[in-house]
């Protein structure tokens, strides 16, 4: 799922009157600056077709000279991000920003996840001080954390009209705040922990390093290409010149590929962390999906349901990559290992004790393992599904 969980972008404009908020609203329709200019612009609906995300937009004008304050904190509760906009010329505007709007979409989504917020000069192409603008609006992003991006835009001369909803719509479905904190420049826990689950799956050999074929394995799994030679040799350089442990036997180690993330989202590529993600399941809250834990199978009443060749060689395959010492059974540490990338171990060890073949230490074997597996499918095929999902079977329901 490109999008996450997002099945709909609604973008909220607000700011001051005579802002120009509408005239860019509808200059992004006409696709001209509009003449004739209303109080207010009638909402609009971008078909998820003509979307890069194909997921539908509808973009929602504000005016005080019609609506109430109790309007404007519901429409912010409805939107899934706020753009806020000011006159660059006229002196008090971004004071405006500051003590008004701002606070007020905070104190309006208390309680919520902060809502993602553009913040827009508009009528750049009137004279104003560039300089003074352009270190005032950096300052406020690094205060306001919920401010995904700042720009300056015109409906007169269509500079950034575009772009301003772009980044709008690209706040939603590939959002900052999950991912990263600005004040420590550092991943948020939860993006580490997610990505920490991606590099163990495809660390095939289980090795704590990901080789060149498993890191063109990932390439083609998260992005439909592989890399190119001169590519990893790059992308390794740049790893080496900045962490002390970032590669190791010519390798990618988890640090490595931490701070790789972790650099693409401080150049604003953030959205191809949240490809990666949302390959192996997240969602906007960086949970996994319901659609990717329990998919839903379509089969007649009275039916059963088996592994199939690919289930059961990619179990066989599991097992050995846990199976360090290749003793043909999963200690508990290998057991712990295998379970790692779940939220709990997924078996009762006194249960397959009693149940499928182990060895004289009471450890699962391979032949136990899968028997189990199989087992478990039928019984309930869903929690089969689950720790497939978990441990990172490349799903394709």
């Amino acid at each position: 799922m490109s999008s996450g969980d997002v099945r709909l972008v609604r973008i909220l404009l607000v700011g001051d009157p005579q802002c120009g908020k509408t005239s860019i609203i509808l200059a992004l329709v006409g696709e001209e600056f509009p003449l004739s200019v209303p109080p207010r612009a009638e909402e609009i609906t971008i078909p998820g077709d003509v979307t890069p995300e194909k997921v539908p937009t509808h973009i929602v004008d504000f005016s005080s000279q019609e609506q109430d304050e109790t309007t404007l904190s519901e429409e912010i509760v409805k939107a899934n991000v706020v753009c806020v906009m000011y006159d660059v010329t006229f002196e008090g505007a971004f004071d405006r920003v500051v003590s008004y709007w701002l606070p007020l979409i905070r104190n309006s989504t208390a309680g919520g996840l902060p809502k993602p917020v553009i913040l827009a000069g508009n009528k750049c192409d009137l004279p104003y001080p560039v300089e003074t603008q352009a270190q005032r609006v950096q300052e406020l992003l690094n205060k306001f954390t919920e401010i995904e991006t700042g720009l300056e835009s015109s409906a007169k001369d269509m500079h950034n009209v575009s772009e301003l909803f772009y980044f709008a719509q690209k706040a939603v479905l590939h959002p900052t705040a999950p991912l990263y904190a600005p004040t420590s420049k550092q991943l948020k826990p939860d993006c580490a922990e997610a990505l920490k689950r991606v590099f163990k799956i495809c660390d095939v050999d289980n090795d704590g390093i990901l080789n060149d074929q498993e890191l063109n394995d990932f390439q083609i799994r998260c992005f439909d290409a592989p890399l190119q030679p001169n590519a990893l040799t790059d992308v390794k350089n740049i790893v080496m010149r900045n962490t002390e442990t970032g590669v190791e036997r010519d390798g990618i180690t988890v640090e490595g590929f931490l701070f790789l993330n972790k650099l693409f989202i401080q150049r604003g590529r953030h959205e191809t962390t949240w490809k990666v993600l949302r390959k192996f399941g997240y969602s906007n809250s960086l949970t996994l999906t319901d659609q990717y834990l329990q998919p839903m199978f379509s089969f007649q009443p009275g039916s059963s349901v088996e592994l199939s060749k690919t289930g059961y060689q990619f179990l066989t395959d599991l097992f050995n990559k846990h199976d360090k010492d290749g003793d043909q059974a999963l200690s508990p540490l290998e057991q712990e290992d295998m379970f790692s990338v779940c939220p709990d171990f997924m078996w009762d060890d006194q249960l397959v004790s009693v149940t499928v073949e182990t060895n004289n230490k009471g450890w699962i074997t391979m032949n136990g393992f899968l028997a189990y597996w199989s087992l478990q499918t039928s019984v309930d095929y869903t929690y089969t599904a689950q720790f497939l999902a978990w441990v990172g079977y490349p799903l394709t329901w």
